[in-house]
């Protein structure tokens, strides 16, 4: 489905690389998780991914088309970890919105809507105006606008972010029953408790480079937690 061929980004030519000759492969259907720390070029890959910002070299293609083609972006979901939504905006008008921009028709997105929002705990309060939202609750609608847009990709950024413990099992609840639709779906999260419980596999970034990538069960099957292997792996690199 997604596809990174010896990608590299340079901001500058004087600049450290910020991606450096990355190359992965992303099943269709399969959950995989980004992980690193902050500045190791996460966000990069994601902002290349989505057309927001092209690679200096290499190529990107998602369901076979470039990611230079904004086509590449049909079917594509994303939740960023710092949404922002018009406060005069209902959740609903929110929604809508989003549907519209991607081409979806009325007839399309009306029941697709309602569906989405119970399906995120957002059932009774969609219709309020977004500056009565607590963190949690930009949250959810945030998940909805991704999950409804994203019927073929969902790039999640922290969606954990601001959720209390009962949220964070109903993210959990949520993309494991998207599986059964064979959304592929990018996690980013630093809660990589989460990582082991809902993804499939894992790729860890540090300074540009991917300095691991494994199926989540052959990481486990060593006895070392997925967190500890992280510590263990990036306090190595930046020893």
């Amino acid at each position: 489905m997604i596809s990174f061929t010896s990608v590299t980004k340079q901001y500058g030519s004087n600049a450290t690389l910020a991606v450096n000759n990355v190359s992965l492969t992303i099943s269709k259907g399969e959950h995989f998780a980004l992980l690193g720390p902050n500045g190791a070029g996460k966000t990069t890959l994601v902002k290349m991914l989505l057309g927001f910002i092209r690679p200096s070299n290499g190529t990107i293609t998602l369901d076979g088309v470039p990611c230079s083609d904004p086509l590449s972006r049909s079917g594509i979901g994303y939740l960023p970890e710092n949404i922002r939504i018009p406060q005069y905006l209902s959740g609903l008008q929110f929604l809508v919105r989003q549907a519209v921009l991607s081409g979806m028709h009325a007839e399309e997105y009306g029941k697709r809507i309602n569906d989405i929002v119970a399906l995120v705990g957002m059932k009774d309060s969609f219709r309020a105006k977004v500056k009565t939202y607590s963190k949690g609750m930009l949250q959810r609608i945030g998940l909805a606008s991704a999950i409804l847009t994203g019927t073929k990709v969902l790039v999640l950024d922290e969606p954990q972010s601001g959720l209390d413990p009962i949220g964070i099992r109903d993210v959990r609840s949520i993309m494991e029953g998207l599986r059964q639709t064979g959304v592929t779906i990018i996690l980013n999260s630093h809660l990589l408790s989460e990582v082991e419980k809902t993804c499939d596999t894992a790729a860890i970034i540090n300074k540009g480079a991917i300095v691991l990538s494994n199926n989540i069960r052959d990481l486990s099957a060593s006895g070392e937690t997925l967190e500890d292997m992280f510590v263990r792996i990036i306090g190595g690199a930046h020893a």
